[in-house]
């Protein structure tokens, strides 16, 4: 027997009785996940992937390309 506080039975029929606010409260936050997820009008294009393209051209020519990169970065 609990002196204090509420049992889990008193906590689920508090939560039963304000099921409304509940379920809104769940509707809202679902809402919003979907919504994150949309992009109306804002379309971005993402850039190519140069890196790899870069180390697949590097790896099929034979040729020793990296220090020439190495030189034009520094």
């Amino acid at each position: 027997m609990l002196i204090y506080g509420n049992t889990p039975r008193d906590i689920r029929r508090m939560i039963w009785k304000k099921k409304f606010k509940l379920l809104t409260t769940i509707l809202v936050i679902a809402v919003a996940v979907m919504l994150m997820g949309c992009t109306i009008g804002n379309k971005k294009i993402s850039p190519p992937l140069q890196a790899l393209d870069k180390f697949w051209k590097t790896l099929g020519s034979g040729e020793n390309q990296t220090n020439k990169i190495q030189s034009t970065v520094e």
